[in-house]
């Protein structure tokens, strides 16, 4: 009985797992990310300096995190129910009841409003881009489109998309080329890495009752859509010219190689295995294409 005991509470998740677990830290690191990477080409294209505007990156960066925070933890409450069935979600304290419902939904509106009175101090620009974020997740993809229609995985990368331009928007303005594009690249970049998820967790989001394309449509479908998502990434290096020929080069490369496994796709007996090659492949995108941003114009 003791070891039992003693094997039960070595396998329950600590404190710092639940948290890790419910405020989905690789979803929220991800995002963080392309707001920095706005902020930092708003400061590149307005020759402002990064020293003068330590203290705006500051609460940016503070107010996204916890705004985006908010907004997964009113996803983890209001999911509870499709949690308990899929089996990748069902460690979650809102599912194991380590953390009450009760908390998690206060913790979520109080981030949530922390957060967008931090970017309040910032511009009143920057927040409003981040509870535009916030709300689409929340209400039109979690509350409304995600159990019901195939099309709730275009809505969610709106808010996803929209980080960039929180970025941007805290220093200048939104009348540049260059957000414009970033929120474009996020939005078509969203659609091919969760259709990949979707794919390696098929099974599961049927017997939740969650309307993803493969689930509704099969993998033949569902890998169309992809590679058509994925080609209309090409052009889109050539509107940041001002970035210069290096910048083009990598994104090029990039798009033509996330094509190409986008195509393999039809050819392969192992649709599991496919899915997870382009969701790799997705992150590996979307970090070297940022972080390349980043280090191109701090030469």
């Amino acid at each position: 009985m003791e070891n039992s005991t003693a094997q039960t509470q070595q396998d329950k998740p600590s404190f710092f797992a639940d948290l890790k677990s419910l405020f989905k830290g690789i979803v929220l690191i991800s995002n963080v990310l392309p707001v920095f990477t706005g902020f930092w080409l708003a400061l590149h294209y307005t020759n402002s300096s990064f020293i003068t505007h330590w203290d705006v990156l500051l609460l940016t960066l503070t107010g996204s995190t916890l705004i985006m925070a908010g907004a997964l933890l009113l996803n983890n409450w209001y999911d509870v129910d499709i949690d308990t069935i899929m089996l990748r979600t069902q460690k979650r304290p809102t599912v194991t009841g380590s953390i009450s419902l009760k908390t998690v939904l206060f913790m979520g509106i109080g981030l949530s409003i922390l957060g967008l009175i931090l970017l309040l101090f910032t511009t009143m620009e920057a927040a409003l881009y981040a509870f535009l974020g916030w709300f689409v997740y929340v209400v039109l993809y979690t509350m409304w489109s995600k159990r019901r229609y195939t099309w709730n995985t275009i809505i969610g990368s709106v808010s996803g998309a929209v980080t960039p331009l929180i970025g941007w928007a805290a220093v200048d303005s939104l009348n540049h080329v260059v957000p414009i594009v970033l929120f474009i690249i996020l939005l078509i970049w969203q659609m091919p890495h969760t259709f990949a998820i979707a794919i390696k967790k098929c099974e599961e989001y049927k017997a939740a009752g969650v309307a993803m394309l493969p689930v509704v449509h099969g993998f033949g479908v569902t890998k169309r859509h992809s590679v058509i998502y994925i080609a209309c990434l090409l052009p889109l290096p050539f509107l940041l010219t001002s970035l210069g020929v290096t910048f083009i080069t990598i994104a090029t490369l990039l798009n033509v190689g996330w094509l190409v496994l986008g195509v393999s796709g039809f050819y392969t007996k192992n649709d599991f295995k496919w899915a997870h090659r382009i969701f790799i492949y997705s992150l590996f995108y979307l970090m070297t294409l940022f972080f390349g941003m980043i280090l191109i114009t701090s030469t």
